[in-house]
């Protein structure tokens, strides 16, 4: 005599397991490192001149705004050689703009994931930034070169450096997860995003200082990559510019504002990622 079989079906919605999504997060993290170690290896793969790329766009950009900002305009640089004080700039944001640009363009990128398993979808926007990382090392090398020529040696205020490369990424990925979810049911928002970078390069404060807009320097910190640029010129280039508190935290409340309205958004379109990808 044969006895009933009884079967359990699981049924998994993504988007849905609100008490556990957290958990989830940590318990797919060998997940998030296997998409960030398979983007930086895909990231440079069969090109001539692999991580040199990461040099060359930051040494052009460099050149162009020493020129334009230093020679023609004669923009004040205090105690700072100018391209110093324009690498310093531009540190904070090409690691900004790779984190965002990857972060924003990831859930498309990897459909196939997204449309056959379920796992915390944050974890494909958190992996993209990864690479941005790397990009961010080679420029910082770039940047100690130029201050070993000068002879300029940052001070104890490269201690706190850690902290802005945090804000950094907060904001990219704030920002981003805004820009990925859009992209997601709206796939014109793919072509938003190289033009809200060129814009926001020359919104930033990279070629120049923000002290050079005394009158404006509060409404200007409404940006958040403003404080992050002063704060990475205050920790690498001797305390100049000097760091203002309230404009900082005009900058920090925006990051954060960014990232915990972007969380929300990423969490509320989330459950329908894989019926509109």
């Amino acid at each position: 005599m044969s006895t009933p079989q009884h079967s359990t079906e699981l049924i998994i919605e993504p988007g849905r397991a609100t008490r556990n999504y957290w958990g989830d997060l940590w318990r797919f993290r060998e997940l998030l490192g296997f998409l960030a170690w398979r983007d930086i290896k895909v990231r440079y793969k069969q090109t001539t001149l692999g991580i040199l790329w990461a040099l060359i766009q930051p040494t052009v950009t460099l050149t162009v705004f020493t020129f334009v900002f230093g020679k023609l305009a004669g923009l004040p640089a205090g105690h700072t050689p100018y391209p110093l004080l324009v690498l310093a700039g531009l540190l904070p944001w090409q690691l900004f703009s790779s984190a965002f640009s990857n972060a924003s363009g990831s859930l498309v990128s990897n459909t196939h994931l997204i449309s056959k398993i379920y796992f915390p979808r944050l974890i494909v926007p958190l992996s993209s930034i990864a690479v941005a990382l790397i990009d961010f090392a080679v420029v910082l090398i770039l940047l100690a070169i130029l201050c070993a020529w000068w002879s300029f040696v940052p001070d104890w205020r490269i201690l706190f450096l850690p902290l802005f490369v945090l804000l950094t990424l907060l904001t990219a990925l704030g920002t981003g997860l805004w820009l990925t979810a859009l992209t997601v049911k709206y796939r014109d928002f793919r072509f938003v995003v190289p033009f809200l970078l060129q814009v926001g390069l020359f919104l930033s404060p990279v070629g120049f200082s923000s002290t050079n807009l005394p009158h404006w320097r509060l409404l200007y910190s409404l940006n958040p990559m403003v404080g992050v640029i002063d704060g990475f010129r205050w920790c690498l280039l001797h305390g100049e510019p000097a760091l203002n508190a309230g404009n900082l935290a005009v900058s920090v409340g925006m990051a954060l504002l960014l990232l915990l309205t972007g969380l929300w958004y990423f969490r509320h379109t989330e459950r329908s990622f894989a019926d509109v990808i």
